[in-house]
């Protein structure tokens, strides 16, 4: 457990109290404008330099913009990093944020404003509150998205998101992809303990909720009016939001406890529970001028259901009520909570004391027990939050246990890559001895071949639970491992695919037969090199000589095919990518590249390496 006693905000945000407070009221401003701009730029005057630039979003309040029905595609061109790079699955936003900056993008100046600051080498906030949140969140991912193609970035070209009341905007793909690339950090969201807002979103969008946004809309006659706080509409949204806001909370919970009971996923067939999940760093204002903050995503979300429990002393009425009146009250209380700057950082949640009664063995941890109790925390809430806290210690042991195996994949390669060179010393090629299976050592290969794709699995199967951080994939020594482990053995798969015909029954290897564990190495350094999808294909070229020479289609047919391929060769073999080893005399590769038309083969781009000196080290050019 850990809390903050500096009073620098600078080093507990990450960011100059001036900025936030100058989000803060730019926020709320157009919040309370009857005819509201896009967008509002900063005009710098509570800053003392003009070394930023903030833009603030307003927010919406038509029941279109919020009702997740309304569907119009799911336009993810300017987002590609939300996405799992071990599938295809991406992330889903809430369609009609999603759609609204879309809109904003394409009609106002915000994309000349924005380029014009980052030429100015201004640091860029983007700000918003309530439904104006979900727009500063999108725009900071379309700016960081940017951000990838310049060849050094630097903290101060990356932009930073600070948000107040806003509502969530994606599901757990869409937070594995900021926290993977490092850009969960960027984003600092200020939640009322009261306001209901943040969590609307945890439940099905009601009709009700037309009645709700009238309460925050300046142009409304019921804008911020004591008879609608206090309506059966708003009892009935907050009844509703907290009723599905428990499902999502519990299931969760239950999931990180690592429950088996059959009633858990029983209950998802039963109940539509919300796909949207917290991500970021979420300050929560207590409501007594301190500040809690969270930073793990699963502790967030428990938060946000507890902390708007029903107290003993209040009726579902009152906080009903509160729920609204708190969701306009941001400036005021974000100011005097900077004022104070009492602040306490959630860490080590697995330490987290059940009892509201226990003192804590030190002054840390009587502090966090008081926090606790001024949010209210059961003992439910206490559990919940502890199983938080082991999930991200049972993913970082899981981390470890990978670890663990490095230097054993290490030996393993190493081991290929002697027999690769035996093969040589035997002037045949490494695909083709292989896929023969005539010496003890092709033997011996094929274990170490099985040995690594055990280890390589494990690993997926992990990602695929979400079982490791979410930064694992992306640490540059499992990039470059499986680089190696890629190019070195994807050959080999291949040829055994082809020996045993496989392709006659599942169909071609690039179709049907080949593994994630290739496929996901293969993304991630695309990824890394910012290059086209599919460009590192260099493992998957014996699949590609395998299928031409199969096929019973005349030259003119293929013609392109042979074209494409023999240029992606003469790049590998010049690059190093691949080894000459593939240019042996009577190689699989060979053979079927002598059938080619004599016309062809004079004029190809690789006809100087082969013609009149096929693999005797021949020049490459």
């Amino acid at each position: 457990m850990a809390i903050s006693e500096s009073r620098n905000p600078g080093e507990i945000f990450g960011i100059e109290e001036a900025i936030v407070s100058e989000s803060c009221s730019l926020s709320m401003k157009l919040s309370q404008t009857f005819f509201p701009p896009p967008f509002l730029q900063s005009s710098g005057l509570y800053q003392r330099s003009s070394s930023h630039a903030i833009f603030a979003f307003s927010p919406a309040f038509s029941l279109d913009d919020w009702d997740h029905r309304i569907h119009h595609g799911d336009d993810l061109s300017l987002f590609p990093s939300l996405r799992l790079i071990s599938g295809y699955d991406t992330a889903l936003i809430h369609p009609p944020f999603l759609r609204r900056f879309h809109q904003i993008l394409a009609t106002s100046l915000l994309d000349h404003e924005v380029r014009r600051a980052v030429t100015e080498r201004k640091r860029i906030i983007f700000t918003g509150h309530s439904s104006g949140g979900p727009i500063a969140v999108l725009a900071t991912i379309w700016l960081l998205e940017q951000s990838l193609n310049l060849k050094n970035p630097t903290n101060q070209s990356l932009p930073i998101c600070i948000t107040f009341g806003s509502p969530l905007v994606g599901d757990i793909v869409f937070g594995h992809a900021l926290r993977r690339e490092d850009w969960a950090q960027r984003f600092l969201h200020f939640v009322s303990r009261y306001d209901l807002v943040p969590r609307l979103l945890l439940s099905p969008v009601d009709p009700q909720l037309h009645h709700i946004l009238q309460f925050f809309h300046p142009n409304s006659p019921s804008f911020n009016q004591e008879d609608i706080s206090s309506s059966q509409q708003t009892l009935h949204m907050y009844t509703t939001v907290m009723r599905n806001a428990s499902y999502v909370a519990t299931h969760r919970a239950c999931e990180a406890m690592g429950s088996t009971n059959l009633l858990l996923d029983a209950l998802l067939g039963l109940v539509k529970m919300s796909p949207y999940r917290p991500v970021g760093t979420y300050v929560f204002c207590v409501g007594n001028e301190k500040l809690v903050i969270v930073k793990n995503s699963d502790a967030v979300l428990q938060l946000l259901f507890y902390c708007l429990q029903v107290s003993p002393e209040e009726s579902v009425a009152e906080i009903a009520s509160k729920s609204l009146k708190k969701h306009l009250m941001y400036e005021s209380e974000v100011r005097h909570c900077l004022e104070k700057m009492d602040v306490v950082c959630l860490e080590h949640l697995e330490k987290v004391p059940l009892s509201s009664e226990d003192g804590g063995e030190d002054d840390q941890m009587a502090l966090i027990q008081s926090v606790l109790n001024e949010l209210g925390m059961s003992t439910e809430a206490r559990l919940s939050l502890r199983a938080t806290g082991e999930i991200e210690k049972q993913k970082m042991r899981n981390q470890g246990k990978i670890d663990s195996n490095y230097s054993k994949i290490e030996k393993a390669l190493k081991s290929l890559e002697s027999y690769k060179s035996s093969c040589a010393l035997r002037g045949v090629g490494y695909y083709d001895s292989f896929k023969l299976q005539r010496d003890i050592e092709d033997f011996n290969a094929n274990l170490k071949r099985l040995e690594l794709a055990g280890l390589f699995d494990e690993i997926l199967e992990m990602m695929k639970r979400y079982e490791l951080p979410d930064a694992f994939v992306t640490r540059v020594e499992w990039v470059e491992m499986g680089t190696n482990y890629r190019r070195l053995v994807e050959p080999l798969d291949i040829a055994n695919y082809y020996r045993h015909s496989l392709n006659e029954e599942t169909g071609p290897y690039l179709n049907k037969g080949r593994p994630k564990r290739y496929k996901l190495p293969q993304q991630l350094l695309e990824r890394i090199r910012r290059l086209p999808a599919g460009s590192c294909s260099e493992s998957c070229f014996w699949a590609t000589v395998e299928e031409l020479r199969i096929e019973k289609r005349s030259f003119a047919e293929t013609k392109e095919r042979v074209l494409e391929l023999e240029k992606q060769l003469l790049g590998w073999l010049t690059s190093g990518e691949m080894t000459k080893d593939v240019l042996v005399e009577g190689s699989t590769f060979v053979q079927w590249w002598k059938t080619l038309p004599d016309e062809h083969r004079m004029t190809s781009c690789i006809g100087k390496v082969l013609i009149d000196g096929v693999g005797r080290n021949a020049p490459i050019v």
